[in-house]
């Protein structure tokens, strides 16, 4: 590789150690070769991030250096579906050629992969290239990653794709099973509402008719009947058991019950409201009556004082 090209070149010079370091010091987390005809071409793949919706994943991509290489950054393109990265379109990050005045000549590829490795569980924030997938579609994609290796560009290229490919199966693990608690966070009510829509049981119903809003309305007004256990409330009940079906409120029966079951009680309280009233009018006369009699006392007092004088 090292006779094609002139080891002067400042660019050249860099890429070969580079790729002598990646050859002495492996990564169990990534792998980056150039192409055999083009040391200014890689492929590359990283493992997804541990602890992540892409753990167990191997993505594929490729890598362009520029001519001034290592004084201006690197482009990068996803070749795997991953669901944060579109695919064969060149990402925004700040380690890219999409922002150089962030690049340092310091960095090499292997930084930069580390980098991406970091970039792939943050949030997109709509950046240029980003996609932003759920979790569970990104395992999905994840597991599907270790299928195969992406097709994509001549067979020399394929072939290096492959052998990196084969090369990160052995070190990468399975990908994880999603736990209970993750699944139901993901889904509080998402399998409920498709159990509901696909139900064999349901009957199709002819455009217009809305089952949701007559059960809603059913329950709504049983409701207020319990709420409001009075004489009106009697008369709400027999509207509910002229437009609700039994099917609908099961316990339409029980409802009606205790709302009969108030009529007694107001019954009742009706003698004890007139009592109230009769005892309430009789301590007043009483009341009456006392100083009525008093004021006489005190008169006839004041009478035989004014006759003693």
């Amino acid at each position: 590789m090292a006779d094609k090209y002139n080891l002067k070149n400042p660019a050249v010079k860099r890429i070969l150690q580079e790729v002598k370091e990646m050859h002495s010091n492996p990564s169990d987390d990534f792998m980056s070769l150039p192409l055999e005809e083009n040391i200014f071409e890689w492929q590359f793949a990283i493992r997804g991030p541990r602890d992540t919706e892409f753990e167990g994943g191997i993505y594929h991509g490729r890598i362009q250096l520029p001519s001034e290489y290592p004084f201006k950054p690197p482009s990068f393109m996803l070749l795997t579906p991953n669901g944060r990265f579109e695919t064969q379109t060149k990402i925004c990050l700040s380690i890219s050629n999409h922002h150089p005045e962030h690049w340092q000549p310091s960095w090499s590829v292997r930084t930069a992969l580390v980098a991406l490795i970091a970039f792939m569980p943050t949030n997109p924030n709509g950046a240029l290239g980003s996609l932003d997938y759920k979790k569970e579609e990104r395992r999905t994609l994840a597991v599907k990653s270790r299928e195969a290796p992406p097709k994509f560009g001549t067979p020399e290229r394929q072939k290096l794709i492959d052998e990196i490919h084969e090369y990160m199966l052995s070190k990468a693990p399975p990908v994880p099973q999603p736990s209970a608690t993750e699944a139901s966070e993901e889904h509080p009510r998402n399998e409920e509402a498709e159990a509901l829509v696909d139900s064999p049981n349901r009957e199709s119903l002819p455009a217009g008719e809305r089952i949701p809003d007559q059960e809603g309305d059913g329950i709504l007004e049983e409701q207020e009947v319990l709420a409001n256990p009075n004489p009106a409330g009697v008369e709400v009940s027999g509207e509910i058991q002229s437009n609700v079906s039994r099917n609908e409120l099961p316990q339409k029966s029980d409802t009606t019950a205790r709302v009969h079951n108030t009529k007694p009680e107001t019954r009742v309280q009706k003698p004890d409201d007139r009592l109230f009233t009769l005892a309430a009018i009789g301590l007043a006369i009483a009341i009456v009556v006392l100083l009525l009699k008093k004021f006489i006392k005190s008169t006839e007092h004041g009478a035989l004082f004014s006759n003693g004088s």
